[in-house]
């Protein structure tokens, strides 16, 4: 094995020839060799150590970069999916409204329809009563002419009458005759617009029902986009700790106000049930719109953004440390760097305390609380309001603390939680 050292160092002499480190005291003077082999194991540890640190920082600040945008990504995919649900909810409009219309074309036609029956109804009525006449004017010609032929032999004066009871009953025929053909062709020209009516009222039917279909795809479209919108939000509260129910239900009872005035409701006595199922998915979509954004305005109220927006190294992490818990993430950078608030509230604390140093609380909504320790500097005074990302102090050393850094806690109603899950939410609603 000694071979070996001595034919290394032998190699490496003209690289790195052999170093004498002297250490002298008072009364005494010694000194240490580096010997070729040793210079090169140091070397490389400091290369090693130093390629370390240079990747880790850099993925680190790619990371802060990253953590820091996801709020703008956030706000831009809002913006482009309120944007298609304008798109949709438009389109959905316009379709009930050509729904709406169709139904008026196909109440229309019934009423004509209903018109052309009643007409039609009247001309029957009105030919059975011709008939009835004419029968009974027949019946009387057979007896006249019964009569002429039994008076055959009576006198010239008697002739005379009874060729005259003959012409008025041969006229009278003729205007029954007339009257009977012009209530046949009524009849046939009511019954050949009581058809076209009825093609009509098929047509309309089936463009109803199109229009019905069509707006019954936009409302399912409509649904299932808002739909798969809520859960990743739902998902968020509950990452982070938070009954998403209680959330909602928080939000609504401060953005509870109603006005206006109240008219009746008009209630249709004919009934539509393909309209009444879209009415109902409709206000099932408005009552899902309602929940995200509800949500939307729970996401403005917690603190999802990055504490430090500059290069920084997270230095600890949250849970048990040195055999107690430590509650917060530290980020290390020089002193200094600006901190910011990472969401909207009100200072509660800002001076000293105890082993946080300089430390500033913010109270937020939802019964979340931030704090920011060892600053080297307080920008802000208790009881003032602060928005998301406003700079409220600097990164310092002050405090129990090894050297210049921010510890970040995160407390929801009093109990310290993993900031992480706070920053982790904010990049999955991006």
């Amino acid at each position: 094995m000694s071979n070996v050292t001595n034919r290394l160092n032998a190699a490496l002499e003209r690289i790195l020839p052999e170093k004498r480190l002297f250490l002298r005291s008072d009364d005494d003077s010694r000194f240490v060799r580096l010997r070729p082999l040793t210079q090169l194991a140091a070397l490389s540890g400091i290369t090693l150590a130093f390629g370390w640190t240079l990747v880790a920082s850099s993925v680190l600040a790619i990371d802060a970069m990253g953590a820091g945008s996801s709020r703008d990504g956030m706000i831009h995919t809002q913006a482009a999916f309120e944007e298609r649900l304008t798109q949709l909810s438009r389109e959905r409009d316009a379709r009930t409204a050509e729904a709406l219309a169709a139904q008026n074309r196909f109440t229309v036609a019934l009423e004509q329809v209903s018109q052309m029956q009643s007409q039609l109804l009247a001309a029957e009525e009105q030919r059975r009563e011709l008939e009835a006449g004419l029968n009974v004017v027949q019946s009387s010609l057979r007896d006249a002419l019964a009569e002429r032929d039994g008076q055959q032999a009576v006198a010239d004066a008697g002739g005379t009458d009874a060729a005259s009871d003959s012409d008025e009953v041969t006229a009278a025929l003729d205007i029954v005759t007339g009257e009977l053909r012009q209530a046949a062709d009524e009849r046939a020209t009511a019954v050949q617009e009581a058809e076209q009516a009825r093609q009509a009222v098929a047509e309309l039917s089936v463009e109803r029902a199109q229009i019905l279909a069509r707006n019954d795809e936009i409302l399912t479209q409509l649904e299932d986009a808002v739909t798969v919108s809520v859960e990743p939000l739902d998902d968020v509260f509950r990452s982070v700790g938070m009954n998403p129910e209680d959330v909602l239900e928080t939000i609504r009872e401060g953005y509870s106000g109603q006005g206006g005035p109240l008219t009746p409701m008009g209630y249709s006595t004919r009934g539509d049930a393909a309209l009444t199922h879209s009415e109902t998915k409709a206000n099932q979509i408005i009552v899902t719109l309602d929940q995200m954004n509800t949500y939307r305005i729970a996401m403005e109220k917690l603190p999802l953004a990055m504490p430090v927006k500059q290069s920084f190294r997270y230095s600890s992490g949250f849970g048990r440390r040195w055999g107690r818990a430590h509650e917060g993430i530290d980020m290390a950078a020089p002193v200094g760097t600006p901190v910011h608030v990472t969401g909207d509230g009100v200072v509660t604390f800002a001076g000293r305390q105890g082993a946080y140093g300089n430390l500033i609380k913010i109270e937020h909504e939802l019964g979340v609380e931030t704090r920011y320790g060892h600053l080297s500097r307080i920008r802000v005074k208790v009881g003032q309001r602060v928005s998301q990302g406003e700079r409220i102090g600097d990164m310092g050393n002050t405090g129990r603390s090894t050297g210049p850094h921010l510890h970040y806690e995160v407390r929801m109603k009093g109990r310290a939680v993993d900031p992480m899950s706070f920053i982790k939410a904010a990049s999955n609603v991006q």
